[in-house]
């Protein structure tokens, strides 16, 4: 029994079999980990989306920003951009069911087995363990029901506000929520999202730095995975494992075999975009 996370899938059906072949993911005994981004701008959104969905309970997926674009796209919120590949997905006869399977896909899970916590951009580094749990939960619990979500997902797309604070009302509040797990990369040292900044240098500047680099004690324990930020590339350390490596962009996919002893290292393999 084994426990996998893979980086940004982004509708790249082929390297992800690759990948798994090459490890002998067996679904019977094995755990999928997905870091959200499963679809679009690769070719084969629709293939990824029934493939993930028939591994029932043995993959563990979480929203990215892509998927809840998707999402959006299916009720008509936005319009599709230039850059989008969904359109197979939107004329596929099983849409219904991939929705209803998309809108029950989880913002965070904690594993505390494995001392692992899955989520797609990262978690908001001034929450506790707990807190970040209830907010995952609070709009985990909106999406599943399909008339909150459209209701939701016509009022989430704005960066503001960029702080979080308990006094928040129900919309912000949700918005908040879903862009520091979905779309944060940098923090200012007074608590503030930078939904703007993508890039990497590997440099700290004084108003901006990466979630990871604030100290949070209460994830100690645990190591973050995460993807979303193809710039800074394979991040792996004890409490941080970053697996957004750009395959969308030519450059690799990467999938990391989970150790149970938080002491010992993660095993990486990866397929180079052919």
């Amino acid at each position: 029994m084994a426990l996998y996370a893979i980086g940004d899938i982004q509708g790249c059906y082929d390297p992800l079999q690759r990948l798994l072949e090459r490890v002998k993911f067996d679904p019977d005994k094995d755990t999928l980990w997905c870091v959200g981004d499963i679809v679009n701008r690769g070719p084969d959104s629709l293939k990824v989306l029934r493939f993930l969905k028939s591994l029932e309970n043995q993959c563990v997926t979480v929203l990215g920003n892509h998927d809840i674009h998707l999402m959006a796209l299916i009720y008509d919120i936005r319009k599709p951009r230039r850059s989008d590949t969904l359109q197979q997905v939107l004329d596929a006869p099983d849409l219904d069911e991939l929705s209803f399977w998309l809108r029950r896909r989880p913002l965070m899970v904690q594993d505390k087995n494995y001392k692992s916590i899955l989520c797609h951009a990262g978690i908001y580094p001034w929450w506790s363990r707990k807190r970040a749990l209830k907010c995952a939960a609070e709009v985990e619990a909106v999406f599943q029901n399909e008339h909150q979500c459209v209701k939701l997902l016509k009022k989430i797309y704005s960066n503001s506000p960029s702080k979080w604070k308990k006094s928040l009302g129900s919309t912000p509040r949700k918005r908040f929520i879903i862009n520091a797990f979905t779309r944060m990369r940098f923090c200012s040292p007074k608590k503030n999202l930078n939904l703007t900044e993508r890039g990497y240098s590997g440099k700290v500047r004084k108003n901006r730095m990466p979630w990871f680099m604030v100290p949070n004690s209460d994830f100690d324990n645990y190591r973050i995975v995460f993807g979303h930020w193809s710039a800074l590339g394979l991040l792996n350390t004890p409490r941080h494992l970053g697996l957004d490596t750009g395959y969308i962009w030519g450059r690799q996919m990467t999938l990391a075999k989970l150790p149970k002893n938080p002491k010992k290292k993660v095993k990486i393999f990866t397929t180079e975009n052919k």
